[in-house]
């Protein structure tokens, strides 16, 4: 028999552990951005968390399992995000422009990071880490992003046809080194231009970065055309 009490009671215990699972996920997100996967333990994670080791075993089964977990919760959200505003920009112009496209990429990173949630800026400053790392970083990002970015690739190919499929690829490749290393918010411009730029001004950056992607795609792919008998 069920009492009324024992379900408010149960419930508050499932709220009291989503609670705790959600603080693993933020404290090891700040501290996986800091140190990296290999400088942080369980144990580091469980400390600051104020948890029990089985705790993190119990919600993700290891440390690899946690780093994925908090991966692809945010990775979701900005799937979506970025789906949603590449359609709203076909369904206006079809094919879109460069500029159009590369800001529908962009933006909803600039939107996240300029919240009120602090913390996606440890997420963006991890996926550096990651997008950096020769051992599996490659594999890592293309499960969490590469099926939408392919939509983006087809975009872009519209907009540039009769464009070299290598070229398009390989401006790709460099749009997203230039995103993960600038909203990373590494300060290391800050010191380059001693003050006159600041690595936390995020919507300097994203006004910059826009048109400057946009025109390496159109100098790189009108050569490539233009080079065609």
């Amino acid at each position: 028999m069920t009492f009324p009490g024992s379900r408010v009671i149960d419930m508050a215990s499932k709220k009291h552990r989503k609670s705790r699972k959600d603080r693993i996920i933020e404290v090891a997100e700040r501290l996986f951005a800091k140190r990296g996967f290999y400088g942080v333990s369980l144990r580091d994670i469980t400390n600051e968390a104020g948890v029990d080791v089985a705790l993190v075993k119990y919600h993700f089964g290891n440390k690899q399992g946690l780093f994925d977990a908090l991966l692809q919760r945010r990775a979701d959200i900005l799937n979506r995000e970025r789906s949603e505003a590449l359609k709203r920009v076909l369904e206006r112009n079809n094919p879109a422009s460069v500029e159009e496209i590369i800001n529908a990429f962009t933006h909803p990173i600039l939107n996240e990071i300029v919240s009120e949630d602090e913390s996606w800026r440890d997420y963006f400053g991890l996926l550096a880490q990651v997008n950096n790392n020769p051992e599996w970083g490659g594999k890592t990002m293309s499960r969490y992003f590469d099926p939408l970015v392919q939509k983006f690739i087809d975009a872009l190919r519209d907009a540039l046809p009769g464009s070299d499929e290598a070229d398009i690829y390989w401006c790709y490749h460099f749009l997203s080194g230039a995103l993960t290393l600038t909203f990373a918010d590494t300060k290391r411009i800050d010191a380059l231009s001693r003050g006159v730029c600041r690595s936390s001004d995020f919507e300097s950056v994203h006004a910059r970065m826009v048109p400057f992607i946009a025109e390496g795609f159109k100098k790189i792919c009108r050569k490539t055309e233009e080079a065609k008998p």
